[in-house]
C-alpha cells in the first residue's frame, strides 16, 4: 500500500517503512542503543532525500527512547545530576549542528558532509569496539577475569579541574569532559540524525568511568532530551521533519523493541558489543562504496536541497 510523504515529496510502501522500523527497533531493543545511526543510512539508501531522513528520524529516536528511560527511572537507575549536565551541554551542541545543517542545505554540501561523517564515525567507533570484544572473548576464552573497575583508578581526566560531585554514580571528577561529550554528541546527533547512544555509552564507561548500573540510563534520558529539542529545531528551522514518515518508523520500532530486548537477554554483554561492531562496520563500508562507485543514475532532475 503506497503512502505519500508530504516533506518528502514521494511515494512509499507502509509496509516496508513499518518494516524498516521493525528491524531497526529489534536490534535498538536488542543492543541497548536509539536506532539513529542504521534508520538514517537505510532511509537514505532507499530514496528519501538526506536532509528529510536526518531530520524526521530525530523524532523517532525520541519515541523509541523514552520508554526506555522511564523503565529506567522507576528502577533508579538514572543519574539525575550527571544527566542535567550531559542535557544542557547537549542541547547547546545540537543549535550548532542544526544551524551547521542548515548552511550545507543551503551550499548543496549537505550529502556529500553526511556520509563522510557517517563513514569517519562509524569507521572509527567500529573498529574499536571491535577490537575491544575481541579481547575480552578471548580473555574470557582463557579464563581470565577482568575487573571493569578498580578502585582509586583514575586517568589525566579526573584531574582536570572545576570538580563535582555525582553521588549516584560515586564519582568526584571534573566537569569538562562532561560537558565536553555532551556537547559533542549533541552537535553530531543533530547533524547526522543519530542518538548518539553507542557513543555516549562507552564515553560513559571507558572516559569518566560511570558504573554500568546507570550508564544505560543516564545515556537514554541524555538522547531524549536532546533529540526532543533537534527535532523542534530542524522542525522551525530546515522544515525537514516528515510527521508521517516519523509515525510509520515509530509503530515499527515500538513492537521491534519489545522482541529485541528479549532475544538481547540470552547473549553476553562482548558478544553483544562484537555483533554491534560488525553492523556498524557494515554501515560504515556502505557508506564509503557510494562514495567511490559511480551510481547507476549520475544525472537527476528531482529538485535540489538548495531550490527547497
Amino acid at each position: 500500500m503506497q503512502i505519500y510523504l508530504p516533506i518528502a515529496e514521494l511515494s512509499v510502501n507502509l509496509f516496508f517503512l513499518v518494516g524498516i522500523g521493525g528491524a531497526v527497533g529489534f536490534l535498538s531493543g536488542l543492543f541497548g542503543v536509539g536506532g539513529g545511526f542504521l534508520l538514517t543510512p537505510l532511509l537514505i539508501f532507499s530514496g528519501v532525500p538526506t536532509a528529510v531522513a536526518v531530520a524526521s528520524v530525530t523524532g523517532q529516536v525520541v519515541a523509541a527512547s523514552t520508554s526506555g528511560a522511564l523503565s529506567h527511572y522507576r528502577r533508579g537507575g538514572i543519574d539525575l545530576h550527571l544527566a542535567m549536565y550531559l542535557v544542557l551541554s547537549g542541547v547547546l551542541g545540537a543549535f550548532g549542528g542544526v544551524a551547521a545543517f542548515s548552511l550545507l542545505q543551503d551550499a548543496g554540501q549537505l550529502d556529500l558532509v553526511i556520509s563522510l561523517g557517517f563513514l569517519i564515525l562509524l569507521g572509527s567507533v567500529g573498529v574499536l569496539m571491535l577490537q575491544e570484544s575481541v579481547r575480552a572473548l578471548l580473555k574470557h576464552r582463557q579464563g581470565i577475569v577482568v575487573r571493569e573497575r578498580l578502585p582509586n583508578q583514575h586517568s589525566w581526566i579526573h584531574g582536570l579541574p572545576w570538580r563535582v560531585r555525582f553521588k549516584k554514580s560515586r564519582l568526584y571528577i571534573s566537569v569538562l569532559p562532561v560537558l565536553g561529550i555532551g556537547l559533542f554528541i549533541g552537535f553530531v546527533g543533530s547533524l547526522l540524525g543519530i542518538g548518539g547512544g553507542f557513543i555516549m555509552v562507552p564515553a560513559l564507561v571507558y572516559l569518566l568511568r560511570v558504573p554500568g548500573n546507570v550508564v544505560i540510563g543516564t545515556s537514554l534520558a541524555q538522547v531524549v532530551a536532546m533529540m526532543s529539542a533537534t527535532t523542534i529545531l530542524h522542525a522551525v528551522q530546515s522544515q525537514s521533519v516528515d510527521i508521517l514518515l516519523a509515525f510509520c518508523l515509530m509503530v515499527g520500532g515500538v513492537a521491534g523493541a519489545q522482541f529485541g530486548a528479549a532475544a538481547g537477554k540470552n547473549l553476553r554483554g562482548e558478544q553483544l558489543r562484537g555483533l554491534l561492531a560488525l553492523l556498524i562496520l557494515a554501515v560504515a563500508i556502505r557508506f564509503g562504496l557510494s562514495l567511490v562507485l559511480t551510481p547507476a543514475d549520475p544525472f537527476s532532475m528531482a529538485v535540489t536541497s538548495v531550490a527547497r
